[in-house]
């Protein structure tokens, strides 16, 4: 089974998201912010991150910047979640190595098309 890091400060954007994932095969697991997330990466690191931007402690890029450093770090899949839409923030996600990038609000659909399309389900 796939595993599944879902990393946004709001317990219920984490809620939807792992329920739509966990329908879709994925074993999931949580964080609250990058550096909550940084430490379950380091105990064993997902093959996705669906991964918000802005966060208290460590935001998303820092902590994206900081897992692409790590052993292995260079496999897991990673997935902007967030509402930042400009273009100049699209392409600091993908220059720090995000494989992709979603806007919210989203729905199962969206995330759906956005795994088939990384070759992820």
């Amino acid at each position: 089974m796939k595993t599944c890091l879902i990393v946004d400060d709001s317990r219920v954007i984490r809620k939807v998201a792992r329920q739509i994932l966990e329908a879709l095969g994925f074993a999931c697991d949580e964080a609250e912010n990058g550096q909550a997330a940084l430490d379950v990466s380091k105990a064993k690191l997902p093959d996705f991150v669906l991964l918000d931007w802005n966060m208290p402690v460590m935001n998303g890029l820092e902590y994206l910047n900081a897992m692409r450093k790590m052993p292995g770090g260079s496999k897991p899949v990673v997935v902007f979640c967030t509402t930042e839409n400009d273009i100049n923030h699209i392409q600091e996600a993908l220059g720090s190595g995000a494989n992709e990038y979603i806007m919210k609000p989203f729905d199962a659909d969206i995330i759906r098309g956005k795994l088939e399309q990384l070759g992820l389900i």
